[in-house]
């Protein structure tokens, strides 16, 4: 670690429980985030900030004005631009030392797989049922850890499926995939801005937590919060063992 890193990093190392070893830590390793929206922004430049030495960023949507009121990493220029060409942007603009990787397309099961498996954690900040179950298969099939989070209008919600550790959930154990599921999206529902960068920073702190193997994480809690009452509640969640995707009996 050079000098500027030590200084572009000092509040970091300065926490005991981080240190030059967790910083170094987060310099080696490699987060692929799925949607450069609402959640995406904030995880995305505060995993940036953090000096995590790889992001890869997946988007297959453009930049419209309307997501301006929430998705910070967008600036007002980048309309019309794709979101993960966008994102890579403001993230060197913060952090030109850390590797960046946009990926301005829809990805497919198959590249997910591929994705997935080189990733040292993954986080989901997508915004429908069928992304959010391929992304969980592909964490289940190569044992990454999963932050999930999700928001809309003023209800949000966050959780981690470690799937590294046998007795996790995943998220098929929460939400099973059914044909029909109804879809609650912001474009439909609207969203209060600053909820999902409360459930995106908390998906950046889960993270960066995995990735330096520090404090406890959420596995096997979700929080629920109420943004309108600032009320935040904890249920547990258990694996499944009859789950088709990660349980025992599949």
């Amino acid at each position: 670690m050079n000098d500027n890193q030590l200084l572009r990093y000092s509040r970091h190392i300065l926490l005991p429980q981080i240190g030059i070893e967790g910083q170094e830590k987060l310099s080696q390793s490699h987060a692929l985030i799925i949607g450069a929206g609402g959640l995406g922004s904030p995880v995305a430049l505060y995993l940036a900030a953090s000096g995590v030495g790889k992001l890869t960023v997946c988007d297959g949507d453009v930049v419209d004005l309307t997501n301006l009121q929430r998705q910070i990493v967008h600036r007002t220029e980048a309309v019309g631009l794709n979101k993960a060409d966008s994102a890579k942007q403001s993230l060197l603009a913060i952090n030109p030392e850390i590797i960046v990787t946009a990926l301005p397309r829809r990805i497919d099961e198959a590249e997910l797989m591929q994705l997935v498996s080189s990733a040292d954690v993954v986080l989901d900040a997508s915004d429908n049922f069928a992304t959010r179950h391929a992304v969980n298969r592909a964490c289940v099939v190569h044992k990454k850890p999963l932050v999930s989070g999700a928001a809309v209008r003023f209800d949000g919600q966050i959780t981690v499926f470690n799937l590294r550790e046998g007795d996790s959930p995943c998220y098929h154990c929460l939400f099973p995939e059914t044909e029909g599921a109804d879809e609650v999206r912001c474009a439909e529902n609207g969203v209060f801005s600053p909820l999902v960068g409360i459930i995106g920073t908390m998906q950046a702190a889960e993270a960066l937590k995995l990735l330096m193997g520090i404090g406890q994480t959420l596995q096997g809690r979700l929080l629920l919060l109420d943004a309108l009452t600032m009320e935040w509640r904890s249920i547990k969640l258990k694996k499944d063992q009859a789950c088709p995707v990660c349980g025992s009996d599949k």
